[in-house]
């Protein structure tokens, strides 16, 4: 991997993560995607047949197996607050960069979506207070923190490249 993409949902990790890939001409993994794959059934099946617990099995090990594979990864928004999935995160040599977006911007992203479960059980309130209690975390877990808000992908792909070419990146965070 050459970056690692993390964050609240809808702060643009898969968008960002195929724009990344493709300025740096590897390829793009989206880890919710993975864990489709790997379980032959969509995110929402898995929640509702399985649990959250099972759930987060299946994306511990996908994780750990897309490390070792080459390009950028997109996590899904819940991957860092796991205390093992942090440890992985931390402990790996890739660059994690945190996408954060404001509570307006999240909400105008996600409150259609239907694909997500937790826009499906959570009401707005319940919603963002999640969003809040995760931002520590994905922080904790990050080399470099991006307020997307007022930028553009491309915009955000430029800052993360910029960033990515700066021999001292790993030793001091955003």
């Amino acid at each position: 991997m050459e970056a690692i993409l993390i964050g609240f949902m809808g702060s643009g990790k898969t968008t960002v993560g195929r724009l990344l890939a493709d300025q740096l001409m590897t390829q793009h993994a989206d880890l919710d995607d993975m864990i489709v794959d790997r379980a032959g059934q969509a995110i929402t099946a898995i929640f509702e047949e399985h649990g959250e617990g099972y759930f987060r099995q299946l994306e511990q090990q996908t994780l750990r197996g897309a490390l070792a594979q080459p390009g950028v990864l997109s996590t899904g928004g819940g991957t860092p607050t796991i205390p093992a999935n942090a440890a992985i995160l931390t402990a790996s040599p890739v660059p994690v960069i945190c996408l954060a977006a404001d509570d307006a911007t999240i909400l105008d992203r996600v409150s259609h979506d239907t694909s997500r479960p937790l826009v499906n059980d959570l009401d707005t309130t319940a919603l963002l207070a999640l969003k809040h209690h995760r931002a520590p975390l994905y922080e904790a877990a990050a080399d470099l923190v991006i307020q997307t808000d007022q930028l553009t992908p491309n915009e955000i792909v430029a800052t993360i490249q910029d960033w990515l070419s700066q021999p001292a990146r790993r030793t001091a965070q955003g």
